[in-house]
């Protein structure tokens, strides 16, 4: 007991030494950063208003899965320079805590948060027995681990999240959410819903409602409410979106992924694009004059190179350029704004020449253009054409109607072939056309290790080599924040501060017990408080108060986490 009242006391004294701004000699920090880098001016350094230009905003942007093969491939099949070779800075190395292959949640965790973690954890510490040996000074096992978004957010500034996948994939859910396995993405809408995030683009609605209204909840809750009760819009088509002139606003397009921008004319018009939805998300955050935080995901870059299909992948990246551009149009109208672009890893190993070409060393422009300027759809769309009638006659014929292919019987029998041994068709089709009929070579169907380049635009913009947990502490220091201390901040261990109920059937001020009655709805309960699991919330004497964090639970170790507000709210001192 008289160590728990110690740690209350500590506790309440970090709060107020934070109020006093000396919170840089007074917490302790978690753990150290993996810190190689040195936050001296960038040698690329683009000062747009001047040498003492101050970054108010920060645009992150990433195409997912991709290397310079593609933006070199875009190149030749757009005939036109892009944005993002006019803000060539570096390299990203990608590997993860536990693989030099990193998945896009563990790649999204380093360089939202500035740790590495274990593939499939989603801002959440790695598992111990897992790591690299390369690996030094990891986070705290399974503990949730502070993102720039939640920084930006403490700091004051709004917050947005843009992605074409759904809202709760990898990526764009490494920045709002904690959790050890990246497909719990109910748990993730949760606590995305509940961190209180200006703006919301992307896909995925169906994590929003119950299974009762159509929706993947298991928890009988209907966030799409929730989301009006806290006076936010929702819309879900780009008319509405357009409409939009201020106010927090979530706007999901699809009940899963949204379309691939090719796709989107013949299968989803009415769905917003990327740029759309940046200069969207762009126009109501920048209202704020604290200034804003905002990241941009082309998410589908990534599963065109997963299917090794050359016209997805192309048109993608090219939609995520025009999406770049609508960001540095910003940047340089503003003067105060740093746009930092990278993949999170390389997918596909894409390559302009492949072996199944004996004449590669002779490859003009048109060998490499001609064979994607016919093709009007993804392979996916193709296979969707082509639907029940695997006859070789209606193969040949969506093929040549939608990617302009003269298919012969040899290709559609292996299209057959890999089909029949377990390939989807429309990995089945990119394979084969790709081989037989394109100079596009491709190494692998799943992610790849090497390093991927570095974009960047503003004012003292990072330049050179750097590993993507420092992009977390680049952005965290231009905002003029601390990584370590917003973890402290937002995320206390409940029983480094409470006693754990004693059993004895009355919870008393000063323990805490975690409430499993519904295992779909966890809550916290610390003496007559309760925190519900996931949500920003804390209810005391009947007033519900809303937390600037959200309550983590990591089943792994059955520990608990809440913000430093709450010690506060439990012990009667708001």
């Amino acid at each position: 007991m008289e160590k728990k009242e110690t740690n209350i006391l500590l506790t309440f004294s970090i709060i107020g030494l934070l109020l006093l701004g000396n919170v840089g000699s007074a917490v302790a920090v978690k753990g150290n950063l993996n810190n190689n880098a040195d936050f001296n001016d960038s040698v690329n350094c683009k000062p747009v208003a001047g040498s003492e230009a101050k970054i108010k905003n920060v645009i992150v942007m990433v195409p997912d899965g991709c290397s310079q093969s593609v933006q070199t491939l875009a190149r030749w099949y757009g005939g036109e320079s892009l944005q993002l070779d006019e803000m060539v800075a570096g390299t990203v190395s990608t590997y993860s805590a536990d693989s030099v292959i990193t998945d896009s949640s563990s790649a999204a965790t380093a360089f939202a948060t500035g740790f590495k973690t274990t593939n499939g954890f989603v801002s959440v510490g790695p598992e111990e027995d897992t790591l690299l040996s390369i690996v030094a000074d990891p986070a705290e096992e399974y503990s949730p681990l502070a993102t720039v978004l939640e920084g930006s957010k403490l700091e004051g500034k709004a917050t947005g999240l843009v992605a074409t996948s759904r809202i709760t994939h990898a990526t764009p859910a490494a920045f709002a959410s904690h959790v050890d396995n990246r497909n719990n993405e109910s748990e993730i809408m949760e606590q995305m819903v509940y961190e209180d995030i200006d703006v919301v683009f992307g896909g995925g609605s169906q994590y929003l409602l119950p299974k009762a209204d159509g929706g993947k909840r298991a928890d009988g809750e209907n966030l799409t409410e929730v989301l009006l009760d806290r006076g936010y819009r929702y819309v879900d088509n780009e008319t509405e979106m357009l409409s939009l002139s201020s106010g927090k606003t979530w706007g999901l397009f699809a009940s899963s992924h949204m379309q691939p921008d090719i796709d989107r004319a013949e299968f989803a018009p009415e769905e917003p694009s990327l740029s759309n939805m940046t200069e969207k998300a762009i126009e109501l955050l920048s209202d704020d004059k604290d200034g804003f935080f905002l990241m941009v995901e082309g998410s589908q870059v990534d599963w065109a190179g997963h299917a090794n299909d050359p016209i997805y992948e192309v048109t993608d990246f090219l939609a995520f350029d025009e999406a770049v551009k609508v960001a540095v149009d910003f940047a340089k109208a503003d003067g105060h704004t740093l746009v930092i672009v990278f993949p999170d890893h390389n997918t596909g190993g894409m390559t302009i020449g492949s072996y199944y070409d004996s004449e590669y060393d002779d490859t003009s422009v048109e060998d490499v253009v001609n064979p994607l300027e016919g093709m009007n759809i993804t392979a996916a769309g193709v296979a969707n054409k082509i639907g029940e009638d695997l006859s070789y006659d209606n193969i040949k014929s969506q093929l040549k109607t939608w990617w302009g292919i003269d298919a012969t019987d040899e290709d559609v029998d292996e299209i057959l072939a890999l089909k029949n041994n377990g390939t989807s068709l429309d990995y089945a089709i990119s394979e084969v056309i790709s081989r037989n009929h394109t100079v596009i070579g491709w190494t692998t169907h799943g992610h790849c290790g090497e390093d991927v380049p570095l974009w960047a635009y503003g004012p003292d913009s990072p330049a050179g080599y750097m590993d993507n947990t420092e992009i977390a502490e680049y952005i965290a220091d231009k905002l003029r924040f601390d990584l370590a201390e917003t973890n402290e901040h937002l995320f206390v261990e409940v029983g480094e501060v409470f006693s754990e109920d004693n059993g004895d059937g009355q919870l008393d001020e000063d323990e805490y017990s975690l409430d499993m009655t519904d295992p779909s709805n966890p809550v916290l309960k610390i003496g007559d408080a309760e925190l519900p699991v996931n949500k920003n919330i804390l209810v005391k004497d009947g007033v519900t108060h809303e937390l600037e964090g959200i309550v983590v639970y990591a089943p792994a170790t059955g520990k608990v986490y809440i913000p430093t507000e709450a010690l506060s709210l439990i012990n009667g001192k708001n």
